[in-house]
C-alpha cells in the first residue's frame, strides 16, 4: 500500500485491494461425489466469500486510517490523544460517496453531492482539538451533510447535537449514524445558524461551514465558559476564529487561514462581498502580507513546510515564499481558491518567479514538484486537473509563463503549488493568474 500523503485538494486514485477466497480442494473417488463437493464449494463460496472480502476491505481501510493519522495529522502538530484516537477509530470511508472510498483517507475534501463536501481529516482534527473536548461536554455542530465531524466528536464527548443544512444529505446522515450505532448523536435538518435552543446551552459549538459573521443565536446558546470555533470570511477567504465566552462576553482569537464550503441558501446569497467569476485572481500573489500568523502569508491555505523569506533580491517586493522538504513522500505545499466561469473564460495565463535547489521527485513517479490548477463544476465535483509547470534539480530565479485551457463546466478553481512528496527547496514569488476570454 502506498504511503498516505499530505493535504491536497485531490489525492491520487488508489484501488483498495479486494480479497479473493482461496480455492478449497479435496480428493474424491466418484463423479457424483465430485459434483456434490463442487456444489458444497459453491454454497460455501456464496456464504463466506463476501464476508471474507468485507473483512479484508475493512482491514485495508483500518491500515490506511492509521497511516493517515500518523502521516498527515499527528505529524502536522495534532497532539490531543482523545482526538487522535477518534481519528484512528471513525471509518471515514463510510461517510463519502462509494466511488470516492479509495480516496477516503487522503487529507482532502471530497464532494458528497448537493454542492457540499466532506471536510479534510486534518481540519476535522484541528477544529476538534481547538475546542478542547471533554468527556462531559454537550456539543452543537453545524454541518453540511456527511455526519463525519459529529462522529469524531461522539467518540470523545457525552452528547452531540448536529444540524445538517441540506435536507437530502441530512436524511442520509441520520440513517448512517443510526446504522453505525452512534447513540449519543442527535440529528436535526434545518437552518444551522438558528442553533438548537431547546437543547441549549452548549459547552462547545463547532461550525463546519462558513458564515460571513457569527450568527447571534449561536452566541446566545454557548454556555458561559464555553468555546466555539467558526471559519469566518469571504467565500474563498476564511480564517478560523476561536471564541471563548467569559462573563457573557466573547473573547475572540484569530487562528489559521482556511478554505471551507460556504453556507447554502439565503445566508450565502446575502453576502456583502462576493467573488467575480469573470476576474479570477490570486490574492497576496507576491506573499508580502503576513498579518495572521508570523512567517505565513495571508490568503494562502493548507500551508505545509513553508516560510516567508525577507530578501532584497526577491523578484517582486521584499519577500518570497520558500517551500522545503527533506522526507521523501511528505508534502510541502500551499493553495488558494477562487471563482471562475468556464463558459466565458477560455484560458488562464499563469505567471510566477521560481527558483529550485536540489529538487528530486518523490518515491512515486507522479510526485513531482510543481504548480497545478484543479477545476470544479457547479456541484463542486472535480472536473479536471491541469499541470502548469514541474520543477527538478537546481536553477536560479527565472520567470515561468504558461497558458492553460479552462473547462467550460468550471465554476471554481484551486491553484496548488508544492514539492508534492519530492525533496529539496522551491522558492516562489509573484504567483499570478490572468483570465483570457473564451472566443
Amino acid at each position: 500500500m502506498n504511503r498516505i500523503r499530505g493535504t491536497l485538494p485531490r489525492g491520487p486514485s488508489e484501488r483498495i485491494p479486494e480479497a479473493c477466497a482461496k480455492p478449497f480442494h479435496r480428493g474424491t473417488r466418484a463423479g457424483s461425489t465430485v459434483c456434490r463437493g463442487l456444489g458444497v464449494l459453491v454454497v460455501m463460496a456464496a456464504l463466506f466469500a463476501p464476508s471474507a472480502r468485507a473483512d479484508r476491505l475493512e482491514d485495508e481501510y483500518r491500515k490506511q486510517r492509521l497511516l493517515m493519522v500518523e502521516n498527515v495529522i499527528a505529524s502536522e502538530g495534532i497532539k490531543n490523544k482523545l482526538v487522535l484516537d477518534a481519528m484512528r477509530t471513525v471509518p471515514r470511508h463510510e461517510f463519502v460517496l462509494p466511488a470516492d472510498r479509495p480516496k477516503a483517507y487522503f487529507d482532502q475534501s471530497l464532494s458528497i453531492g448537493h454542492k457540499q463536501t466532506i471536510t479534510p481529516p486534518f481540519i476535522v482534527a484541528y477544529m476538534t482539538e481547538t475546542l478542547d473536548p471533554q468527556p462531559t461536554d454537550r456539543v452543537l455542530e453545524i454541518g453540511t451533510g456527511s455526519g463525519y465531524q459529529a462522529a469524531i466528536l461522539a467518540q470523545i464527548v457525552k452528547e452531540v447535537y448536529t444540524i445538517e443544512i441540506v435536507e437530502p444529505l441530512g436524511k442520509q446522515a441520520q440513517e448512517r449514524l443510526a446504522r453505525m450505532k452512534y447513540r449519543n448523536i442527535e440529528v436535526k435538518i434545518g437552518d444551522g445558524y438558528k442553533g438548537w435552543p431547546e437543547h441549549a446551552p452548549f459547552d462547545k459549538i463547532i461550525v463546519t461551514c462558513s458564515p460571513e459573521a457569527v450568527p447571534q443565536p449561536l452566541i446566545d446558546q454557548l454556555k458561559d465558559g464555553g468555546r466555539m470555533i467558526v471559519p469566518l470570511g469571504e467565500r474563498y477567504q476564511q480564517v478560523f476564529h476561536l471564541f471563548e465566552k467569559r462573563d457573557g462576553k466573547l473573547i475572540q482569537t484569530k487562528l489559521l487561514p482556511t478554505l471551507f464550503v460556504p453556507m447554502t441558501g439565503a445566508s450565502e446569497e446575502e453576502r456583502k462581498v462576493k467573488p467575480d467569476p469573470l476576474k479570477p485572481q490570486m490574492l497576496n500573489a507576491s506573499f508580502e502580507e503576513s498579518t495572521l500568523i508570523e512567517g505565513m502569508p495571508d490568503g494562502w491555505h493548507y500551508l505545509r513546510q513553508v516560510e516567508l523569506v525577507a530578501s532584497q533580491n526577491a523578484p517582486d517586493g521584499k519577500r518570497f515564499l520558500l517551500i522545503s522538504n527533506r522526507e521523501p513522500g511528505r508534502f510541502a505545499q500551499g493553495l488558494q481558491a477562487t471563482a471562475v466561469d468556464g463558459s466565458r473564460i477560455g484560458k488562464l495565463k499563469v505567471t510566477c518567479w521560481v527558483r529550485a535547489t536540489d529538487i528530486l521527485p518523490g518515491p512515486e513517479a507522479r510526485q513531482l514538484a510543481g504548480i497545478q490548477i484543479l477545476f470544479y463544476d457547479s456541484d463542486r465535483r472535480l472536473t479536471d486537473t491541469v499541470p502548469v509547470a514541474a520543477f527538478e534539480g537546481t536553477f536560479p530565479w527565472k520567470k515561468v509563463s504558461q497558458e492553460i485551457v479552462v473547462p467550460k463546466s468550471a465554476r471554481e478553481m484551486i491553484l496548488h503549488f508544492g514539492l508534492n512528496g519530492g525533496t529539496g527547496k522551491l522558492s516562489l514569488d509573484a504567483l499570478q493568474v490572468a483570465p483570457v476570454a473564451r472566443n
